[in-house]
C-alpha cells in the first residue's frame, strides 16, 4: 500500500513536491513522506525530478564531524598562538635579565666602560640588524657583555666605548664588534665567547 502511495505521489505535479523523504527507524521500518524525517530515523531525501537521493543522516554526521574538526583546528591555532606569545614574553624577560647584568657591570666599573657602551636593545624597537636575530635576543645581550669583558682582558683595551652585534653575524654564528677608547677594535664570534 505504501509503495502505491509513493507511486501516486510521484505522478502528481512535480512542482507541488519539494522532495520525498525515505525514513527508516531503528527496527528497519521504512516510510516515505513529504516532510523531513524525525531525528531518530535514518533519513534519505529523494528528488522526484531526477530520481537522485541524498543520505541526510550521513550528511548531518559529516557536517557535525566537519564542525568538530574545525573547532579542534581553531583550538589548535589558538594554542599555537598562545605558545608563540608565551615564547616572546619569556625571551623578552630573559633578554632584560641579561641586560640588567650588563648594566650592573658597567655601573660597577666606570673606568672600564663608557656609560653608553652597551645600551640594552629594546625588544619592541630592535635595530634592523638585531631584528634578524630576534629569537636569540637573550644570547645577544649575554654575548655583548662577554665580548666587552674579553676585549678588556686582552690588555689592549683600556675602556669599552661601544659593543654591538656585527653585520658578519649569521643565524648559526653571531659576531660582535667591540670598540675601545684606544681606537682598537675587536671582533669576537659566539664560539670564542663560549670558551
Amino acid at each position: 500500500m505504501k509503495n502505491l502511495v509513493f507511486v501516486f505521489a510521484l505522478c502528481l505535479s512535480f512542482d507541488s513536491w519539494a522532495g520525498v523523504y525515505k525514513c527508516t527507524d531503528a527496527s528497519g521500518h521504512t516510510d516515505y513522506q513529504s516532510s523531513p524525517c524525525a531525528q531518530e530515523h535514518k533519513s534519505v531525501q529523494i528528488n522526484p525530478k531526477t530520481g537522485g537521493s541524498v543520505d541526510l543522516t550521513a550528511k548531518e554526521q559529516q557536517q557535525a564531524l566537519s564542525a568538530e574538526q574545525q573547532k579542534q583546528l581553531e583550538e589548535q591555532k589558538q594554542a599555537e598562538e598562545q605558545a608563540r606569545l608565551d615564547e616572546i614574553a619569556q625571551r623578552k624577560k630573559l633578554a632584560k635579565a641579561e641586560s640588567e647584568l650588563t648594566q650592573t657591570l658597567i655601573k660597577q666599573n666606570p673606568m672600564q666602560f663608557s656609560a653608553y657602551a652597551i645600551p640594552a636593545y629594546d625588544p619592541d624597537k630592535l635595530p634592523a640588524l638585531v631584528k634578524q636575530f630576534e629569537s636569540r635576543l637573550p644570547e645577544i645581550e649575554k654575548f655583548r657583555r662577554l665580548a666587552a669583558q674579553k676585549a678588556l682582558a686582552t690588555g689592549k683595551c683600556q675602556r669599552v666605548e661601544a659593543d654591538e652585534l656585527n653585520l658578519k653575524s649569521t643565524q648559526e654564528l653571531l659576531v660582535f664588534l667591540v670598540n675601545c677608547s684606544s681606537g682598537t677594535s675587536f671582533y669576537f664570534n659566539e664560539t670564542e665567547l663560549k670558551r
